[in-house]
């Protein structure tokens, strides 16, 4: 029998530790070196060897990565706390924009003057710098800026959403209506972010030719060991108690909150978190693309992000890396060969997830994988 105090602890399922076999471990290390060596092939093999790497799939790769690591943090939110965010674009965004003001003023400055003004000021016939770009030309503070500005956004406005208990289609259409907001604001050219056009024409960073190779691939592995770290930190929330409660405020938040826990805690923290890994990414994206501009922030970059985490496989963290390169592989090659088609091929991907891989690509190897393992019993 138990005692009353055993009686009285919540029983929560706890995800399963052993999501990842030993084979799928060795596979993604393998791929991991894969893709570490994969910019050394850039820098050491001359342009007609048949294993040269070029330039330009260097820094694609490096952009897939940074969507990936936005789907990630899509994924913390939606696939394993329940809360559907049509609005990670404008974290996005702002982690690009908080880079990509270090990228100007260090651009503007290459002449040795500090206090130069990038383009779309002069063509503004502004004087100075406004307020807000203050100590933007340290690249220290610029890296502050890219986890704050999205963080405490993020932290006010989920503690107002999440205080007042909205959930469901209402919080993914106010988070809709904020990015649209954010958009908007950026387009306007007295905000002092370069209007429409964003921010372009970036030549450096920390001293470095931002278009050298070596550059490029000195980014390219920044993005895929934070990518990395970002994977094995998720993977350890979701494998401990914390990750938990998170999965109970998705399957009964009703009945988590009865058991004598706080779901707003546990919400903010989650949603924080994961707007600061979309920030991250953003400012990863800004110097490998070369270009940071309001409609990173329209509601069709957060609906896309969506659909990277649900062809990949939402709840599962590999899903979303997954599902990120695959359909912004799909893209890039139709954009190229079918541009006018690419949105009707994008929602045809959704609705044959939808249903026909409602666990996604990873979902269905793993169907597939059991079947194998069924069929192979004598």
């Amino acid at each position: 029998m138990k005692n009353a105090a055993e009686m009285s602890l919540p029983m929560i399922v706890m995800p399963r530790r052993g999501l990842l076999s030993h084979k799928v471990w060795l596979a993604l290390m393998m791929v991991f070196i894969f893709m570490a060596l994969l910019p050394l092939l850039n820098l050491v093999t001359p342009a007609d060897h048949p294993l040269h790497v070029s330039s330009y799939m260097v820094a694609l790769l490096g952009k897939f990565m940074c969507y990936a690591l936005a789907a990630l943090a899509l994924d913390l939110v939606w696939g394993y706390t329940g809360i559907l965010s049509l609005g990670h674009g404008v974290f996005f965004a702002l982690g690009g924009y908080a880079h990509g003001m270090y990228l100007m003023r260090a651009s503007a400055a290459v002449g040795g003057n500090t206090q130069a003004l990038p383009g779309f000021m002069v063509f503004l016939d502004w004087k100075q710098y406004p307020w807000y770009w203050a100590f933007t030309d340290h690249f220290a503070w610029a890296m502050v800026l890219v986890v704050c500005v999205p963080g405490v956004l993020a932290f006010a406005f989920g503690y107002f959403a999440f205080r007042s208990r909205i959930k469901g289609v209402y919080f993914s259409i106010i988070t809709q209506a904020l990015t649209f907001a954010a958009m908007l604001l950026f387009f306007r050219n007295e905000t002092g972010f370069g209007g429409n056009n964003g921010f372009t024409g970036f030549t450096q960073i920390l001293g470095f030719d931002i278009t050298a190779p070596q550059t490029r691939a000195g980014l390219y592995w920044a993005t895929l060991i934070i990518l990395t770290g970002s994977f094995m930190l998720s993977r350890a929330i979701m494998g401990s108690r914390l990750g938990r409660v998170l999965t109970a405020v998705r399957d009964g938040e009703n009945r988590l909150r009865f058991l004598g826990y706080e779901p707003l805690h546990f919400k903010l923290f989650i949603w924080t978190l994961s707007a600061i890994m979309c920030g991250i990414a953003g400012a990863l994206y800004v110097p490998q693309v070369g270009i940071i501009n309001p409609g990173e922030m329209s509601t069709e970059s957060s609906i896309e992000m969506v659909i990277w985490v649900a062809t990949g496989g939402r709840g599962t963290l590999l899903g979303p890396i997954i599902g990120a390169g695959v359909v912004n592989g799909l893209k890039t090659w139709f954009t190229g060969a079918f541009p006018e088609y690419w949105l009707y091929a994008l929602g045809l991907i959704f609705v044959l997830t939808t249903l026909f891989l409602p666990q996604g690509l990873v979902g269905l190897a793993r169907r597939l994988w059991n079947h194998h393992d069924a069929r192979s019993l004598p």
